[in-house]
């Protein structure tokens, strides 16, 4: 059984006594479902569960007179066996973005304070009165988890970190191998469950493959009819987008002459539904970042690289394991670092100016604005070394290499092994 972060946050919100209902909201298939219902089993007496997909009849408790006494009637008579002991029960309502009905019902439940409430939902509108938290696929420690590495490793690479020191040679040769098998595997629950059970990356890449079919089925499903056919073109484009040389994301590689005022909505969407994050570039490297950011001039990478993965010709998978990427390497490994600062809580930022200068990413951390490149072997980080040769242009003074390495210090630059890319939480 896979250990999820989500874990924490649920026991943390229940330990409040001030809670309100929970809304967990996350791209489709990273878990939701399965760790709130483990959760709820777990720790209360009675549990509720609400599904608006399966069950779409049950949006009905929700409309009309939205007091809680009349929402709880109506369930208990649709759902067999179901009970609502006060202070005992959790409502499990899945699928939250199927009833907007249940989403305003959620203050009244608060304000009545009997039942807790959890939601779960995909990123397609879901709002309601309640806490929000995002979840997402597996990041890279919780597959470490899964694969048997325990607190004890990991804090030893915190303590190599710390103190710039190597990692010892047999553990930094394990976690590059699962560094590899992460970018093949990525986050998705089954795709992790049926990669520890069977180590066949066929079946993970069918099971992505299903994942990538079922986004597809909801662009038709929930997109209005003018947007359907843009946002697949969107969507489809991204490996193409993250191929080029200059990874700038161009409406005019979705569709020949295709221009942002056709295109703009449909990326959008394709962000709120949890699938992709953009990466801005920056007009100047200083904090805040957020404040110096191009919102026109972006890069797009996939939340899940496995998924990302899974969009390239069959073959890659293989390559990756062995070392040998190509022509992709780059885009591979970006859209790693993209995965894992995402998955961190980070935003994602970039530099890149028309006389060739560019830095893959661009953060905070340790209260300075840090470049950080990411580099599939050793790798050449001129752009860096310009950057760093002019503090009186650029104001920064530090630097962190990711790549096929351990350990090491060369002035203002940090090289790291690409698998310690999890450990920059720092801000």
């Amino acid at each position: 059984m896979l250990k999820r972060k989500i874990e924490t946050i649920l026991k943390d919100w229940r330990k409040n006594k001030n809670r309100k209902p929970l809304i967990i909201k996350g791209v489709r298939q990273c878990g939701k479902t399965f760790s709130v219902l483990k959760f709820a089993n777990e720790n209360y007496k009675n549990v509720v569960y609400v599904n608006f997909v399966e069950n779409p009849d049950l949006k009905l408790a929700f409309y009309g007179s939205k007091t809680v006494d009349n929402i709880v009637m109506y369930l208990s008579a649709q759902i067999q066996g179901s009970v609502f002991p006060a202070q005992e029960t959790c409502l499990v309502l899945d699928e939250l973005q199927e009833c907007p009905e249940a989403r305003t019902a959620l203050k009244f439940f608060r304000i009545d304070g009997r039942f807790d409430v959890i939601c779960t939902g995909s990123l397609l509108g879901v709002k309601g009165y309640g806490t929000i938290v995002d979840m997402y696929p597996l990041d890279f420690e919780e597959f470490l988890w899964a694969n048997g590495i325990n607190d004890n490793i990991i804090d030893l690479l915190k303590d190599s970190l710390k103190k710039e020191k190597p990692v010892p040679e047999a553990i930094h040769k394990r976690l590059g191998d699962l560094l590899r098998q992460y970018v093949v595997v990525g986050g998705m629950p089954e795709a992790v469950n049926t990669f520890i059970a069977t180590h066949n990356i066929g079946q993970v890449v069918q099971i992505q493959k299903d994942i990538i079919d079922e986004y597809k089925d909801d662009m038709v499903k929930y997109a209005d009819d003018s947007d359907k056919s843009r946002i697949r073109e969107c969507f489809e484009s991204i490996p193409k987008q993250l191929s080029k040389e200059n990874k700038k994301f161009q409406y005019s590689v979705v569709r020949k002459k295709g221009r942002a005022s056709e295109y703009l909505g449909s990326l959008q969407w394709i962000e709120d539904a949890g699938i992709i994050r953009r990466c801005y570039n920056l007009s100047i490297t200083e904090l805040p970042l957020d404040g110096n950011a191009i919102k026109d001039v972006f890069k797009v990478y996939m939340c899940d690289t496995g998924l990302f993965v899974s969009m390239l010709e069959f073959g890659t998978q293989a390559d990756i394991l062995q070392g040998n990427l190509l022509g992709y390497k780059g885009a591979i490994f970006e859209n790693l670092m993209a995965d894992i600062f995402s998955k961190l809580g980070r935003g994602l930022y970039y530099f890149h100016k028309d006389s060739g200068l560019e830095i893959d990413f661009v953060i905070r951390y340790k209260g300075e604005c840090t470049l950080v490149e990411a580099k599939a072997a050793s790798g050449n980080v001129k752009s860096t070394k310009t950057v760093l040769k002019h503090p009186e242009v650029y104001h920064v003074y530090n630097a962190i290499k990711l790549g096929d390495y351990n350990i090491g210090r060369s002035g203002q630059i940090l090289t790291l092994p690409l698998y310690m890319g999890f450990l920059l939480r720092e801000y």
